[in-house]
């Protein structure tokens, strides 16, 4: 699509498959504040950013959150991604071939800046390499408010008309969608059918190698 001169993605989920290593990382954090926390206790708190992920499950143990909790459950996820694949096949690739092609990019994450810098090295990739990267600490409203894709925008110097967003989650779907964006849903955290009705995104892609046929086709 000619008139796309700038696709804005999210990382966890759309560029990275982290989900599992966070939840590895966060157990093994709190279990030095003698917290035996288990997988379903983090459910509520997915998507909440990591203050929440963490320090919800904290909370929900009687046990209040400190700020190092988080800080110790990164460290755990750095040394984990080191020595796990998490990248999503083909991402890398992709993402090379829109810069390539003179496509403007930008990474708009709601996690820290120090996770996705982690996510960054497991792609390949330098932060400077992007033409813009937004985190949670970006903006003050997160995802569904449209804050940090609007700030991408602005940073790439392109109307948002002209911007594609990628996302796999309901919040970030609504998120572009609320920033005048049209916006790619991947299937990663949601099913076709789950995008299709909660979110109404106007792509849906099973492959995060295809966009290239969206953006670039």
């Amino acid at each position: 699509m000619r008139d796309i001169q700038a696709v804005l993605f999210d990382m966890d989920g759309v560029l990275v498959d982290s989900e599992a290593i966070m939840l590895q990382g966060a157990q093994e954090a709190l279990s030095e504040w003698g917290i035996d926390a288990a997988p379903e206790d983090f459910v509520p708190f997915i998507g909440a950013g990591e203050d929440r992920f963490v320090g919800g499950v904290a909370e929900l143990h009687g046990v209040p959150y400190v700020k190092a909790m988080k800080a110790r459950a990164y460290e755990r996820y750095g040394a984990l991604a080191e020595v796990t694949p998490i990248v999503i096949p083909g991402a890398a690739e992709m993402l090379r071939e829109l810069l390539a092609a003179g496509i403007k990019v930008a990474v708009c994450s709601s996690a820290d800046m120090v996770k996705v810098v982690i996510n960054l090295k497991s792609l390949g990739l330098k932060p400077e390499e992007l033409g813009a990267l937004m985190t949670g600490e970006s903006v003050e409203r997160k995802k569904p408010w449209p804050d940090i894709y609007l700030k991408g925008a602005e940073a790439l110097g392109v109307e948002p008309a002209r911007c594609i967003v990628v996302e796999d989650a309901v919040n970030g779907i609504r998120a572009g969608h609320a920033a005048g964006m049209r916006v790619v849903g991947v299937t990663t955290s949601f099913t076709p059918a789950q995008l299709a009705e909660q979110a109404q995104p106007e792509w849906i892609l099973e492959d995060i190698t295809k966009l290239t046929e969206i953006v670039l086709g």
